[in-house]
Formats: structure tokens, C-alpha cells, sequence
């Protein structure tokens, strides 16, 4: 069983926010502030799309921004990219709309 590890919150959060920002340049259909809470499931770690957006892009789009969210993380953070492959994920359920990366096993976070 792999061994686990830490990481800062506050550095998962800036992370993600630079990579939030750097997507939105290349994807401007999703024009989103920078993160105030992160999803964190078993499945996904991500950021909500707000409904106005998500009801103008393509599941296409929607996968094209998480790929590249996942490729910023990746490059600041490649403890958080499993195999190397920087991939985004999507999580849709009740309603709502989920991009981000697939959870890595293993991972504590810290304040």
C-alpha cells in the first residue's frame, strides 16, 4: 500500500486558483472567480461551475478546462497527479457540476 502524504491547503487553494485563472484565458466561456471552497470527495477534487455557465458549454469544453486545470496543479503540484498523466475529471450529480482532478489516494491535507 502506497504510503501517504501531506499537503497544505493553503497551497492546494493557491494552486488552484493560478490554474483557475490560466484556464480561463485559453477557456473563456468560463469565466470563474477564484475558488472560495473546494469539492473533496472520494472521486474528485474540484470546483463547482456555476449553473449560468455550465448551461452554456459543452460536456467537450467542460473536459478541455478540467484538462487544463489538472496540467497547471500537475506542474506545481505533481504529487497530486497519479501516473503522471495530468487528466481533469468531471463530476456531475444533482444538479450540479464538479471540474477538477481525480482524488488522489493517499492524500491528507493541512490547514
Amino acid at each position: 500500500m502506497a504510503r501517504a502524504i501531506s499537503i497544505s491547503l493553503s497551497k492546494f487553494t493557491t494552486t488552484v486558483n493560478a490554474a483557475v485563472k490560466a484556464a480561463v484565458e485559453k477557456h473563456p466561456k468560463f469565466k470563474l472567480e477564484p475558488a472560495t471552497g473546494l469539492a473533496i470527495s472520494y472521486l474528485i477534487r474540484g470546483i463547482p461551475v456555476p449553473e449560468a455557465i455550465a448551461a452554456n458549454v459543452t460536456v467537450r469544453e467542460t473536459q478541455a478546462f478540467a484538462t487544463e486545470l489538472a496540467t497547471h496543479i500537475g506542474k506545481d503540484m505533481p504529487n497530486l497527479i497519479e501516473h503522471g498523466r495530468a487528466e481533469g475529471a468531471l463530476l456531475s450529480h444533482g444538479g450540479y457540476l464538479i471540474v477538477g482532478i481525480p482524488a488522489p489516494i493517499d492524500i491528507l491535507l493541512e490547514k
